[in-house]
């Protein structure tokens, strides 16, 4: 049965208007997205479907083109969609965080971090500048790679946040392997970029390892800055 064949206060977008979006489930929000449905489906059932093959909606989100393409109805058109909507989010938080003391809400924090990073292949170091007032300046991909101490040069590190006037910094990578437990050379390099920027009375507040999956881990939460 086709949508438009549905109860009127059962169609997503409809429940969308009249009570929000919180009340919808993840399939009629994503039926909402897709719009439409295939044969024999309808929009909310093909949002089942593409649940059920990614098993969550962060899977089904950041995954690779050439899978959420193979999905029947999909196609890469759709794909870029999606990933635009996903872009207009993280810049949507960091807009927020312009004027807010970060500090006071790390919860948001982490969740933009995790929009930003949770979703890549490869490991990349994040560097958070922030004013004396801890809003956001600028939040930086600076290096791309394995992270070690020859990798993430602190003479970099220190050029930029006296370039952009920091007054502080919260550094994040990802771990694509889904862990989120700090190795050895994570440890080394963070109290060596810590050392340097200290030197020009630059504050790291935090260094945050996002995994690909689960909750990520806080240097500060856990005394190792």
């Amino acid at each position: 049965m086709a949508i438009t064949d549905w109860p009127e206060d059962e169609r997503p977008r409809e429940k969308l208007l009249a009570h929000g979006p919180r009340i919808l489930t993840d399939a009629e929000l994503l039926a909402i997205f897709l719009r439409v449905g295939t044969r024999g489906q309808s929009a909310v059932d093909l949002a089942r479907t593409l649940l059920g093959r990614f098993s969550t909606l962060s899977r089904l989100c950041n995954a690779p083109s050439h899978e959420f393409a193979a999905v029947p109805g999909m196609g890469l058109a759709k794909y870029a969609q999606l990933q635009a909507v996903m872009e207009l989010s993280r810049r949507a938080l960091a807009e927020d965080f312009e004027d807010t003391d970060l500090l006071d809400s790390p919860t948001a924090v982490r969740d933009w971090l995790r929009l930003r990073l949770a979703h890549l292949t490869h490991e990349t170091f994040c560097i958070v500048l922030l004013d004396a007032r801890h809003r956001l300046i600028e939040a930086v991909d600076l290096f791309r790679g394995t992270l070690t101490q020859t990798s993430v040069y602190p003479r970099e590190v220190v050029k930029l946040a006296l370039a952009r006037n920091a007054a502080s910094v919260i550094f994040a990578h990802n771990h694509p392997s889904g862990t989120a437990k700090p190795s050895h050379s994570d440890k080394i390099l963070t109290h060596h970029l810590r050392d340097a920027l200290a030197l020009v009375d630059v504050r790291v507040l935090d260094h945050l390892i996002i995994p690909a999956r689960g909750t990520p881990m806080s240097f500060a939460e856990r005394g190792l800055i």
